[in-house]
Order: structure tokens, then C-alpha cells, then sequence
């Protein structure tokens, strides 16, 4: 493995429903299907067909596709190949479950607002351990995402194929290049602080020697050179779907 790409999943319904309930300063999010099961909205779905170009169209191509299992991740794929079937590139396609999103167990479908007035102690105990290391009452903190993410890791850069591609959700995009670049937690914090992974963006690592380097972090050319919105839905620190 030569090169990884990373892509976020374009815009969900669950991102839309995120932003509003943050912006009504609503305590709960307005979902009724579990995380796994969350579609792309209109949107993200115009913004999953516009990766064609830049995934399967160039130069250089993907062998190997590793997908979160959620829903969301899964259609932007599907929708970036519209098209291309047959085209060189893309040989394999696996689902890893280790892809998956962040899971935020007793805070899953609460705003910040939902946190502090429902579950105060967990945003005393998240100011005080930080956002790495904070892990809500069945989730999972920055840290565990890391550890199966390195497991991942091990896996995948074994693969004989020259560049990889990864489709899943933007704490997985943020932890892989945290990893792949030796970022330590403040250094890491530092970095998400002011960048964040846009939807249906192409982050690019290169292996350059036996160090990763970062090409491209949160590219949206593509959205842009078609037309298609740009969107970034972060939610607040702990909550809400990624």
C-alpha cells in the first residue's frame, strides 16, 4: 500500500437533523432510525455521484474499497460508481465493521444542550478528561475509535494493492490521519480544532519512504467543479451523527 484515500460520507439526514436541533437548541435529535441505518439526504447524494470524477476518473485509481457498514457510507460509494462499472480501478469491495462511527451510547441523539440538561455529570466529566480520552456510558471515546482503528490499520496496509480507498464517517477520517502521521492528543486536538472533514471530501496520505505524509486533507474540488453544495455538519464536540 502506496496510498490511502479517505472519504466522508456525503450529507445525511442525520447530519440535517443534527444541525437543526443544535441551531433550535433542541435537547434531542429529531431521528427515528438507529445510526447504522441513516441515508444520505438529497444532497448528499448529489454530492456522493460528483466523487466519480475524482475516485474512478484519473490517472490514478483505488484497487481496494474498505466500507463502514452504516448506511450512509455504503450509498456514497454505490453512488460515486454509478457509471464507471467496468472502468479499471476499483477491484474489491469490503465492508469492515471497525469503520463504523463513533458510537456515543446514553448521549446517542442528544445535542449539547440535551447533554448539559440531561446527563450534567457526563459534561462535567468531559470537560475534565477532554474529548480524546472522554468515553460516554456505553460509547466509546476518541481513544477506543483509535485502537480498533489500528487493528484496521494493520490489516489493510498489508494489502497488496497500491492505493487503497476508505469510505466511512469523520472521526474515522480524523483518528486515521492522526495515526498514519504519529499525531499525538495535542497535536491531534489541535489539528481537528481547524479542520474539519467536510462531507463527501477526499483526504489523500502517501507513503513516502516509511513515513505517511498528508496530500490532501478535506478536498472538495469535485463538489465545487460540479455545482454541488459544500457541507460540513460537525456537530458539537461529542454528539450527534457523523
Amino acid at each position: 500500500m502506496q496510498e490511502l484515500w479517505l472519504v466522508r460520507h456525503g450529507e445525511s439526514v442525520g447530519n440535517v437533523a443534527a444541525t437543526a436541533a443544535e441551531t433550535a437548541r433542541a435537547e434531542v435529535i429529531d431521528l427515528a432510525t438507529r445510526d447504522a441505518d441513516v441515508a444520505l439526504s438529497t444532497t448528499g447524494a448529489e454530492q456522493a455521484r460528483a466523487l466519480a470524477a475524482t475516485l474512478h476518473g484519473g490517472p490514478v485509481t483505488p484497487q481496494i474499497a474498505w466500507l463502514s457498514p452504516y448506511v450512509r457510507a455504503q450509498q456514497t460509494f454505490a453512488l460515486s460508481m454509478e457509471g464507471v462499472e467496468g472502468v479499471a480501478g476499483v477491484e474489491r469491495v469490503l465492508t469492515d465493521e471497525r469503520l463504523r462511527d463513533r458510537e456515543l451510547g446514553i448521549l446517542d441523539l442528544l445535542t449539547r444542550w440535551g447533554v448539559a440538561a440531561r446527563h450534567p455529570e457526563e459534561a462535567d466529566r468531559r470537560a475534565r478528561l477532554g474529548k480524546y480520552y472522554h468515553r460516554p456510558p456505553g460509547g466509546e471515546s476518541w481513544a477506543d475509535v483509535s485502537l480498533r482503528l489500528r487493528s484496521f490499520l494493520r490489516d489493510a496496509l498489508a494489502d497488496d494493492a497500491r492505493v487503497g480507498l476508505v469510505v466511512a464517517h469523520d472521526a474515522v477520517v480524523m483518528l486515521l490521519v492522526a495515526l498514519l502521521t504519529g499525531m499525538d492528543e495535542t497535536r491531534l486536538m489541535q489539528f481537528a480544532s481547524t479542520n474539519p472533514v467536510l462531507n463527501a471530501s477526499v483526504t489523500r496520505l502517501r507513503l513516502d519512504g516509511r513515513q505517511w505524509q498528508l496530500e490532501d486533507f478535506s478536498d472538495v474540488r469535485h463538489l465545487a467543479q460540479l455545482g454541488a453544495d459544500i457541507t460540513v455538519h460537525p456537530g458539537s464536540p461529542d454528539v450527534g451523527p457523523g
